[in-house]
């Protein structure tokens, strides 16, 4: 099997359920990226009346590039299925997100949706969040000193995230990116609420509790976990 046959199996795994009529949340990173694609060829291929809603910039632009409906989420109460990525999940199904520096608007729109699926190979499956990946925060340039001793002051001392060119990386948002090593010593729950508390943080990728599934890729064969709450 191809690596692009894999590629299509979880993304159109993530696409099924859609259905007519329903208002969708598209993710941000590479992985979402596949669902977009995999959700603009139903449409066509179903003549499905499907509206969206982007969680990036970036993840707009594709999705008009491939003539999906957007509407604007600053109008939208409720959504009725979302789909995205993550950078790391472990078994209680928490994930760590932020490598495409988008969680912000990720969460919020994951906290509006009746459903929350996420892809992921499955290497990204992991005994401890932050075995591979790093702790993204985002947060106000205005106070960056100060918030950076406030994260100290709980055990994270992170580096500003850079772009290819060596500036500074902006989110959608105009905030910065930390980057933070995680250990298995942290308290994830414990971590999340301190985050929640600094004034000058605005997000961060400890997703505790937002997964309803997770679709994992392995070698071609998608295991479906689901939340048991």
């Amino acid at each position: 099997m191809s690596e692009q046959q894999v590629i299509d199996q979880l993304a159109e795994a993530a696409v099924a359920p859609i259905e007519s009529g329903m208002l969708v949340g598209l993710g941000t990173g590479r992985t979402a990226r596949r669902g977009v694609r995999a959700l603009a060829e139903r449409i066509r291929n179903e003549d499905l009346k499907v509206d969206c809603i982007a969680s990036s910039e970036a993840t707009e632009q594709l999705a008009r590039e491939l003539e999906l409906k957007i509407v604007d989420f600053a109008l939208v109460e409720e959504v009725d299925y979302l789909f995205d990525g993550a950078d790391e999940i472990d078994a209680s199904l928490r994930m760590l997100k932020g490598s495409g520096g988008a969680m912000t608007r990720e969460r919020i729109i994951a906290w509006a949706s009746k459903r929350r699926v996420y892809l992921i190979d499955s290497a990204k499956y992991v005994d401890h969040l932050g075995e591979n990946s790093s702790l993204s925060v985002a947060v106000m340039a205005f106070g960056l000193a100060s918030s950076r001793a406030s994260l100290r002051s709980v055990g994270l001392n992170g580096v500003c995230r850079r772009n290819m060119d060596g500036d500074l990386f902006v989110t959608d948002n105009g905030n910065l990116i930390l980057d933070v090593p995680l250990t298995p010593d942290h308290c994830l729950e414990e971590l999340a609420a301190h985050l929640n508390d600094i004034p000058g943080v605005i997000d961060h990728g400890l997703f505790l509790g937002e997964a309803d599934e997770i679709l994992v890729d392995r070698g071609g064969k998608i295991e479906k976990l689901v939340r048991q709450d």
